[in-house]
């Protein structure tokens, strides 16, 4: 009997060849002065395109978005044109490919904003390395938004779909996880804010419902999904608290109204066995609340990805690391060919070497 990864799956919103996704991961490879996506970027993703999905690594909706050099961003018209080359890429391999929308809040540095502090929900350091044209660098204390600067960013996401739709994406994805500006907005130790988009579960929440409803205007929600990480602790400026679970339970069935594309959710980076504010199995939790497509990722192998789709627990699985080091990743599981080792220096590098120069089974 053939693997279940390799099943077609069809919902309401999606039709996808597989069950296996490329997750999003920042590649570092759009070292232009205009940050777009490149030649050597459709090439990256083509390669992959026999993936049921791919989403791609973050991309900045605006300059006030930006974390980290090298990004692609989606918020000019050289960026659109520049994604083009790789959706029609993706599209002539049969490929669908969904682009991640991101902003990173306070996880980025004055020297990525032309010395002015990052805009963040507060002045909450995260105490994270940010990679600068000068190297990794140490995370300052940010700005904390004004309700105007809440309302720009807000409209931000809603053009960046608009430009990720007339680039020919299949779908967007909103980064809400990865202790990035919605995450930061979410949860109590880096949100300290009295008005309207602090405090509260509902107020915590406000910015993705209002972004969604900025969408809706524009756009079909089945073509939109969110990404959420809702057991993210002690790492990338996050901590789980009394009100966590509570909270994603609120977002989670919230997202229900909006029929999306899918919801993907993140398995806990770090133990969190012994804490009662985390939730131990994040997709068998939301399985019971959300009515949609779930993809879940948790640093999968063939056997485990298996695993959790016969089980129920999502309707497909995402893979990173494992699709860096070799483009026909599909193919390998198909035929349990050994697989390519990931060669970690080059992760972030410019250039091809580590990038589009993993070999596959054909050559």
């Amino acid at each position: 009997m053939e693997n279940i990864l390799f099943d077609s799956y069809k919902s309401k919103n999606l039709n996808l060849k597989n069950r296996m996704v490329m997750a999003p991961m920042t590649r570092s490879r759009s070292d232009n002065p205009e940050n777009k996506a490149t030649e050597l970027i459709a090439k990256y993703y083509q390669q992959r395109a026999t993936a049921g999905l791919i989403i791609t690594e973050g991309t900045f909706i605006s300059p006030e978005a930006v974390g980290v050099i090298n990004v692609p961003g989606i918020y000019n018209t050289a960026q659109i044109e520049g994604w083009k080359i790789t959706t029609e890429a993706v599209h002539q391999e049969g490929g669908k490919i969904f682009a991640q929308l991101w902003h990173t809040g306070a996880y980025s540095h004055p020297d990525l904003h032309n010395g002015k502090k990052p805009l963040a929900p507060s002045n909450v350091n995260p105490e994270q390395q940010i990679f600068t044209a000068k190297g990794f660098q140490n995370s300052e204390e940010p700005q904390p938004m004004t309700i105007e600067d809440i309302k720009r960013t807000v409209n931000d996401f809603k053009l960046a779909t608009l430009n990720a739709f007339e680039a020919d994406f299949d779908g967007v994805e909103l980064h809400g996880a990865n202790g990035y500006l919605l995450q930061q907005f979410f949860s109590k130790n880096s949100n300290l804010r009295t008005d309207e988009y602090g405090g509260s579960i509902q107020s915590r929440a406000r910015i993705l419902f209002e972004i969604l409803d900025a969408i809706k205007e524009v756009a079909d929600t089945n073509k939109v999904a969110v990404r959420l990480n809702p057991s993210l602790n002690g790492i990338m400026g996050i901590l789980v608290d009394d009100e966590t679970i509570e909270l994603y339970n609120y977002i989670v069935r919230g997202l229900n109204d909006y029929d999306l594309a899918y919801l993907h959710l993140i398995e806990p980076f770090t133990d969190v066995s012994d804490n009662s504010n985390a939730i131990q199995e994040v997709a068998k939790h939301f399985r019971n609340i959300y009515n949609g497509t779930i993809i879940m990722n948790r640093g999968f192998n063939k056997q485990t990805a298996t695993k959790v789709l016969q089980d129920g627990d999502a309707d497909l699985v995402s893979f990173g690391v494992p699709f860096i080091a070799n483009p026909d990743l599909v193919e390998r599981f198909k035929t349990n060919a050994s697989l390519n080792q990931p060669n970690q220096a080059t992760f972030y590098t410019p250039g091809e070497k580590g990038y589009t120069d993993y070999p596959t089974l054909n050559h």
